[in-house]
């Protein structure tokens, strides 16, 4: 069976673990939290090893609530997100404090991966269908042009939504199935009739809740991690010194990659609904939905017995 990974990136977590951390937070009939429904879909699917990146400080307690449990059901490998993990001739500035972004985070996976992966935030709910339609590109052989072939998970506008505020969307540009870019939209509030962005001058612009947006869910192969690390020293060489809050972005280096013809990506539109904590009253929502969708049998009651 051909190795696929599934990358978690979970450095964003706070360091008061289970106290308020909204990663953490139960949410299961069985106190489940989101990842461990990220992973049981990615292993039902063929995924057969999963990469947490993490923050060093966070490593006993992460295995603790997390690690250990999935530790007994598949390969599991832990890499660090670290301000200071930086390419020779780079020093972090003295008043950073901000991580470097996801692009610097997935870049911390490279020296455990050898096979295709899909990458992941540790508290967002994909639903199962994008497992399955990635683990099948990533399994597939892909033409050799020249140009690297990733794929990214398209979710319906109108499934991402929050009933309790604003949210900001990457949404796609697409040409027969084909990424051509995506347009960062701030301010996109659910309405009676679907959704709209308002702008800070006050005007709405009208959005079309079937467009495809972009959950920083991407299947990348080896192959992108070289790249990764190249896209790594540009950027670092391009900061103004006094720079200290600019983040080397996953979806950045993508636009970058097509629009200079180096990567073709795929997308692939899945029906299902994303979840997310994005407020705390979005929490409510989400437990209902899971205790749905155990209900209804779509899981079993307790993840992993």
């Amino acid at each position: 069976m051909q190795k696929t990974a599934l990358v978690i990136m979970a450095a964003g977590i706070g360091s008061r673990f289970g106290k308020g951390i909204k990663q953490l937070a139960p949410v299961g009939p069985c106190g489940e939290i989101i990842m461990d429904y990220s992973i049981h879909d990615a292993l039902e699917v063929g995924f057969n090893k999963v990469v947490f990146i993490i923050r060093k400080d966070l490593e006993e307690e992460f295995r603790k609530v997390i690690g250990e449990r999935i530790e007994k059901i598949t390969e599991v490998e832990y890499v660090f997100q670290e301000l200071d993990d930086l390419p020779e001739g780079f020093t972090k500035p003295a008043d950073r404090t901000k991580p470097w972004g996801t692009g610097q985070a997935v870049l911390a996976a490279k020296k455990v991966l050898d096979e295709p992966f899909i990458v992941i935030n540790a508290d967002d709910y994909y639903g199962k269908e994008a497992y399955i339609k990635v683990h099948d590109y990533l399994i597939q052989e892909q033409p050799k042009d020249g140009r690297i072939h990733i794929c990214m998970a398209g979710f319906r506008l109108g499934n991402t939504l929050s009933d309790n505020g604003s949210v900001t969307r990457g949404i796609c540009n697409i040409e027969n199935g084909q990424l051509t870019g995506v347009d960062e939209t701030h301010d996109i509030f659910k309405t009676a009739d679907g959704a709209e962005a308002r702008n800070a001058d006050g005007s709405v612009r009208k959005l079309d809740v079937k467009d495809l947006v972009s959950m920083n869910m991407w299947g990348l192969t080896p192959d992108f991690m070289e790249i990764l690390e190249k896209g790594f020293v540009e950027f670092l060489s391009s900061l103004a010194p006094d720079d200290i809050k600019k983040e080397y972005l996953l979806p950045i280096l993508v636009d970058q990659l097509i629009k200079n013809g180096s990567a073709s990506v795929d997308v692939l539109e899945t029906k299902d609904t994303w979840f997310g904590v994005t407020y705390q009253e979005d929490k409510e929502a989400v437990m209902e939905a899971f205790k749905n969708l155990t209900d209804a049998g779509v899981y079993p009651q307790g993840l992993y017995k």
